[in-house]
């Protein structure tokens, strides 16, 4: 069943078409796939093209304990929406512990080291773990997002990994992706409407300011080409494209 609905543009609906194509082509390639929610916009047009259409590509979000409620309240909402239930991982609470302990609950405001060894713990461990099963993983990450993404690739190897790694909205706008929400009626996280175009932790994340760019909202107190928490900044190397109507069913990993 095509995601693609009258109301939408053939632009836009030419991109749709394709991204149905090429998740369809991510599930044929790989038994095993994930797709990592942050509950944000990008993730929820990805989780309804994967859920409504029965690709099959797992879904999981990192619970990382200092999220808003907002964005936990969209785990529910896609359980309502879809009747799906994403897979939650949370950090190791004995290294959670450690780290209050030792540098204090909010230490992650004093230095970028210390920043990076929160989400390290909240975030990339956790990750590593979800990821610790499969042949590739998708996000939401597009080009347009920040300047660490300028170059990104729809395609890339997770060399750290030794994984596969998809972005399928690289080269989408972000007027394309909200065109996509509202189109197709796609539940959204009520941050985003107060002025939250990217969502991370509470802590870590403030609404931008007219003029300011999407991710100028997260880790605020830092400059523009520091703003990664880690889990995109593994080591990868780029895969040529391939058209997605030339890539056959047969090459199953």
């Amino acid at each position: 069943m095509s995601t693609v609905a009258n109301e939408i543009a053939p632009a836009l609906q030419a991109k749709i078409e394709r991204l149905d194509a090429l998740l369809d082509s991510i599930a044929a390639r790989h038994a095993n796939v994930k797709l990592a929610s942050s509950l944000a916009a990008e993730d929820m047009l990805l989780t309804h093209a994967i859920l409504s259409r029965g690709v099959k590509i797992g879904i999981f979000s990192l619970n990382t304990g200092r999220l808003h409620a907002e964005t936990l309240g969209m785990i529910e909402r896609v359980s309502e929406r879809y009747g799906y239930e994403i897979e939650q991982f949370r950090p190791q609470q004995d290294a959670v512990d450690e780290y209050v302990t030792q540098h204090g609950l909010n230490a992650f405001y004093e230095s970028i080291d210390l920043r990076k060894r929160c989400c390290e713990i909240r975030k990339v461990e956790p990750l590593n773990r979800a990821l610790s099963d499969v042949s590739a993983w998708v996000t939401g990450q597009r080009r347009e997002q920040s300047v660490t993404r300028a170059e990104l690739h729809e395609e890339e190897q997770d060399n750290a990994r030794g994984i596969a790694k998809f972005n399928p909205l690289a080269d989408w706008t972000e007027a394309d992706v909200w065109a996509y929400l509202s189109a197709l009626d796609v539940p959204v996280n009520p941050l985003h409407a107060r002025g939250y175009p990217s969502i991370g932790c509470e802590p870590c994340t403030r609404a931008v300011r007219p003029g300011e760019d999407s991710r100028a909202g997260r880790w605020w107190w830092e400059s523009r080409d520091t703003k990664e928490c880690g889990l995109h900044i593994t080591s990868v190397s780029a895969i040529p494209v391939v058209e997605v109507s030339s890539i056959g069913q047969a090459n199953q990993d």
